[in-house]
């Protein structure tokens, strides 16, 4: 694992799981309770899922894409998707919004922007993120670090970025030799 400093984190899986379970663990003792988990694809999709399996309570997901360019390290147009996906019902109640990151911030404020005109049965929303970068333009609910010198942050799944189905092979066997 290479070493973090001012320009970059780089984070472990071990960390990763661990950064999931504090986050949760400030959201409980917060005392807010929520009806439902609002992910935010891709980045929030881990941690939603751990959130709707510990609250015990149904996740919902909204994909939105803003880093597309060069292997997900170049901020484009945002794109919000039509349509939520959830199992059960609609989104409705109060709603914990969680993603990975808040960056520039543009994309947790388009996204509430956008559950209050499309969503009235919404009738609070939270957000949750891991970590929160001075640069942004929105203060999530809740956050796990402030990163006052906006590092790029390397997150354990980037590995899978550029890693096509013909590469498998030997990335398994890679990954069986350590």
């Amino acid at each position: 694992m290479k070493i973090s400093d001012d320009k970059d984190l780089w984070v472990s899986w071990d960390d990763y799981n661990r950064s999931i379970e504090k986050l949760a663990l400030k959201v409980f003792e917060s005392g807010w309770q929520f009806d439902q988990v609002l992910c935010l694809a891709r980045g929030g999709l881990r941690p939603g899922d751990v959130f709707s399996r510990i609250f015990d309570v149904p996740l919902a997901i909204l994909s939105t894409s803003s880093y597309r360019e060069a292997a997900g390290t170049i901020r484009s147009s945002l794109d919000i998707a039509k349509y939520i996906t959830i199992t059960k019902g609609s989104l409705s109640g109060r709603v914990l919004l969680v993603d990975d990151l808040v960056d520039s911030g543009v994309t947790l404020q388009k996204v509430q922007l956008h559950l209050k005109e499309h969503y009235p049965a919404v009738t609070e929303i939270k957000s949750a993120v891991l970590w929160w970068k001075a640069c942004s333009i929105i203060e999530p609910d809740y956050h796990l670090d402030y990163l006052p010198t906006n590092p790029w942050i390397h997150q354990p799944f980037e590995d899978y970025d550029g890693l096509g189905p013909h590469q498998l092979a030997a990335w398994v066997k890679k990954g069986e030799s350590k």
